[in-house]
């Protein structure tokens, strides 16, 4: 109540803006990434040999495995943000065993490209390598940047966790990563198995 006896309203904050900035801009890139695998279906349902004859196939093996250190990643991002509202020290540990996970991700997919480019599957080889460099390009750029992202968290972490009071801080970087990891076995499915 104030002097005059009128009730004050008492702001809470339900959504924290960090988080709400994220889920945003997560939509945005939701709408990025369908907007790719839509062009990526249409294209793929016109041509009438998809891939076409003499391009190499996409090694589904490697790239397999490669899907699992990314699903991987995001159970150590999990685990990081589990830590972190515990309390415990592992915090930045394990937001760099996310960033290496995810930096190893991309390492594999550029050792991918180099083999594929030998192998004569290049943007300007047909409108397959053009839509699978362009789809896998952005997925890979996305995770880079959140791979840097994550190291910038791992750096934050130690003066974050002696302030030891916003134990949510996390958020915004785990949804980026769960994003990023979780559009992946889409494209996969799609890119790579169909």
């Amino acid at each position: 109540m104030s002097s005059t006896g009128t009730p004050v309203a008492r702001s809470e904050v339900i959504v924290p803006s960090r988080v709400l900035g994220m889920a945003l801009f997560i939509a945005t890139e939701a709408l990025f990434f369908a907007g790719l695998i839509s062009a990526f279906v249409v294209l793929r349902a016109q041509a009438i040999d998809w891939p076409p004859a003499g391009q190499p196939r996409l090694p589904i093996g490697v790239t397999g495995f490669n899907t699992l250190v990314l699903l991987a990643s995001a159970w150590t991002m999990q685990q990081a943000a589990a830590t972190l509202r515990r309390g415990e020290p592992q915090v930045r540990r394990l937001i760099m065993i996310t960033a290496a996970l995810g930096a190893l991700f991309v390492g594999i997919q550029g050792y991918e490209w180099v083999n594929l480019v030998r192998y004569g599957l290049t943007t300007g080889s047909s409108l397959y390598g053009a839509t699978f460099y362009t789809i896998v390009g952005a997925h890979g750029l996305h995770v880079l940047a959140a791979v840097i992202s994550l190291i910038a968290a791992a750096l934050i972490a130690p003066a974050r966790s002696r302030e030891g009071t916003d134990r949510t801080w996390l958020d915004p970087f785990r949804m980026y990563w769960f994003f990023v990891a979780g559009v992946w076995p889409v494209l996969y499915v799609l890119v790579y198995l169909s």
